[in-house]
């Protein structure tokens, strides 16, 4: 019986929010990704990588940034993507759909890959909005071949790595500051070798040179 009374507190909570506040969604000023540099120092990024309109459509994003940066002083690879989502209600219009952003750990199964660590962190990086910040490390796999995965959500100047934390911010900020703007930032790095700890420090050494550029791009 407590349970359902919460439930529909919640569900009354919900319904008030988006019916009677925050009825003028704000979309703040941001840059473009398309106008995000290619080249960070020893970093480069050759080609962008594209995403056609399905995909679109089902991740609601509005604005990415999907490369994979080679440095010739590190052996593998690091792939960045990083989504945007003016908005994370429907009704509201932030991308195709303005769908929610979807978490990596319940998409990664559905593509093939397992999750064979999942864990939080914490991580004291320059450029966070929030350092340390606790974020998700993920150890993926399909087969032999092993990628290490650091995301998290960035949104309205925190990082949340929980996804029902997510959610209650996201309903939060819209009563009170009427956004719901916010960004799955995710780095994932091929583990070559089995050497995980070479994969850990080309995440570390690139990290910190997407981060100081995000929030032009990811507004707090």
């Amino acid at each position: 019986m407590i349970k359902l009374c919460v439930a529909l507190a919640f569900l009354g909570f919900n319904f008030y929010t988006y019916h009677y506040l925050a009825t003028d969604p704000v979309f703040p000023d941001r840059e473009h990704f398309e106008d995000f540099p290619d080249r960070l120092e020893n970093w480069s990024c050759a080609e962008r990588e594209t995403m056609d309109d399905t995909v679109l459509a089902n991740l609601g994003v509005s604005d990415y940034l999907l490369c994979n940066f080679k440095n010739p002083d590190f052996s593998g690879i690091v792939g960045v993507y990083v989504g945007y989502h003016a908005s994370q209600i429907r009704e509201e219009g932030g991308g195709p759909g303005g769908n929610p952003i979807h978490p990596p750990a319940h998409c990664l199964p559905g593509s093939g890959w397992d999750i064979i660590d999942n864990r939080l962190v914490e991580l004291d990086l320059p450029g966070l909005p929030q350092s340390p910040a606790m974020v998700r490390r993920l150890v993926i796999a399909r087969g032999d071949y092993r990628q290490l995965v650091y995301y998290w959500y960035q949104s309205r100047g925190r990082v949340v790595s929980q996804d029902w934390q997510k959610i209650l911010y996201v309903g939060f900020d819209r009563a009170v500051r009427n956004r719901t703007d916010g960004a799955l930032v995710r780095f994932t790095v091929p583990i070559l070798l089995k050497d995980e700890a070479a994969a850990e420090a080309g995440f570390y050494e690139l990290a910190p040179q997407i981060l100081a550029r995000l929030p032009a791009y990811v507004p707090e």
